[in-house]
C-alpha cells in the first residue's frame, strides 16, 4: 500500500493550463490539496482524469495540488483501504463536513436572486426549468472565471440536461 508522505505532489493546473491527463477510465486514488498543501479530499475513482475535473469545478480554489497512485488491476476493497490509510488522522474537509460540496453535484438554487426565489413556487414547471437552467449557466460563468483566471486550458462541458433541474456537474 503505498504512503501518501511517499507520492510527489502534482499541480492540478500545469505551465500549460491542464489538469494531469491519464488514460481514459484509469483507476486510482487520489488525494485533493490546497495551496498550502493541507489535504482537503481523499477518494477513488474508476476514471481519475473525469473525477479530477469534477472536483475542480465543485472546489476550484481548494484543488492546487493532487497526489496519485493508479491501479492496475481495480479492486474495491484495496481502494477504500488506501482511502482509509491515507485519511487516518488526517480528517480532511472533503471527506467529512464538507463532503457535499466535494462529492455532489453543484446546486445552484442558492445563487437565485430573492425575486427569482419569491417567484419560483408560483411558477410552471416548464418555466422553473428555465429559471433554473439560467441560474445553473450564471453559476458555470462564475466558476469558469475562476478556472481561466488559474489559467485553465482543459475544455470543461457541463451536462445541459442537469441544467434545468439547477445542478452542474460534467
Amino acid at each position: 500500500m503505498p504512503e501518501i508522505a511517499d507520492l510527489p505532489y502534482i499541480p492540478y493546473i500545469d505551465d500549460q493550463g491542464l489538469i494531469p491527463i491519464f488514460p481514459p477510465r484509469q483507476v486510482g486514488v487520489f488525494a485533493i490539496f490546497d495551496a498550502d498543501k493541507n489535504l482537503q479530499f481523499v477518494g477513488y475513482s474508476r476514471d481519475i482524469f473525469i473525477s479530477l475535473k469534477q472536483h475542480l469545478v465543485r472546489q476550484p480554489q481548494a484543488c492546487q495540488w493532487v497526489k496519485i497512485h493508479l491501479i492496475d488491476k481495480p479492486n474495491r476493497t484495496v481502494l477504500e483501504e488506501i482511502v482509509a490509510a491515507w485519511t487516518t488522522g488526517q480528517n480532511p474537509p472533503g471527506n467529512g463536513e464538507a463532503a457535499q460540496d466535494w462529492q455532489e453535484s453543484i446546486d445552484c438554487r442558492y445563487a437565485m436572486t430573492a425575486e427569482e426565489a419569491a417567484q419560483f413556487p408560483e411558477m410552471e414547471e416548464i418555466a422553473q426549468s428555465k429559471l433554473l437552467k439560467q441560474v445553473a449557466r450564471r453559476v458555470e460563468a462564475t466558476i469558469m472565471e475562476k478556472l481561466q483566471a488559474r489559467g485553465l486550458q482543459t475544455e470543461i462541458r457541463f451536462n445541459p440536461k442537469t441544467k434545468e433541474r439547477g445542478l452542474l456537474d460534467i
